[in-house]
């Protein structure tokens, strides 16, 4: 398998968001993918990542299309949000 990491994809996990940031990752996912929500879709990227893991297809295009299969399963995240704090003191001092 590929050791290569890529930018994070961030999913929605039960109470928590998820970081994806290599093709083993994404692998295991789609493991642990339930058994009756699999179909064509799950399939193809399933098939991509072992195209990308034997050197046949590109990391880049195994991570986009994991980050489109989580966004039409409604589990794409933005990732961790942070707010500009600016020149604000915090805690009054």
């Amino acid at each position: 398998m590929s050791e290569a990491r890529f930018e994070p994809v961030f999913l929605h996990r039960q109470h928590f968001v998820a970081e994806i940031t290599c093709l083993d990752e994404i692998i295991d996912f789609l493991d642990d993918w339930p058994q009756d929500k699999r179909g064509l879709a799950y399939d193809t990227l399933l098939k991509a990542c072992r195209d990308t893991a034997k050197g046949h297809f590109p990391l880049s295009a195994a991570r986009e299309n994991f980050r489109r299969f989580l966004k039409m399963s409604g589990m794409l995240d933005n990732g961790p949000k942070f707010e500009r704090m600016g020149d604000r003191n915090v805690g009054n001092a």
